[in-house]
């Protein structure tokens, strides 16, 4: 998998915890306004989530691949579908799925990666 894609990933999943960065203070510098959230991390990575009613929209930079993408996810109760596409031409599908404390996550993309793995609040990914 990409780090685009696992950033992407990651930075979905960090919308549904509360205080992150007072948790883990080195994982991202993020600035935060009603409904738009920018971060830069230490390695020169940046993105920014923008929410517009059920409808995620994601934006970043890959320091590594020195690539942007772009991601939109959308929301239908407890299943999100989500799609994106970076500068290289990488494209990617999935979708993550809700169940009690449980997500399901299965993923893509036209490099070739695909996965799926499950998520709980208490034990993890």
């Amino acid at each position: 998998m990409r780090n685009a894609l696992k950033l992407a990933l990651m930075s979905l999943s960090l919308l549904g915890a509360a205080a992150v960065q007072a948790q883990i203070p080195a994982l991202a510098n993020c600035t935060r306004s009603a409904n738009l959230l920018a971060c830069v991390d230490g390695e020169g990575n940046a993105y920014s989530v923008n929410t517009v009613g059920s409808t995620i929209y994601l934006r970043g930079f890959e320091a590594a691949g020195k690539r942007y993408w772009a991601q939109t996810n959308s929301r239908y109760g407890q299943l999100t579908f989500f799609t994106g596409i970076a500068s290289d031409g990488e494209a990617w599908v999935g979708y993550n799925r809700r169940v009690g404390w449980t997500t399901i996550n299965r993923f893509s993309s036209s490099g070739g990666s695909s996965a799926k793995f499950t998520c709980s609040r208490i034990t993890g990914c």
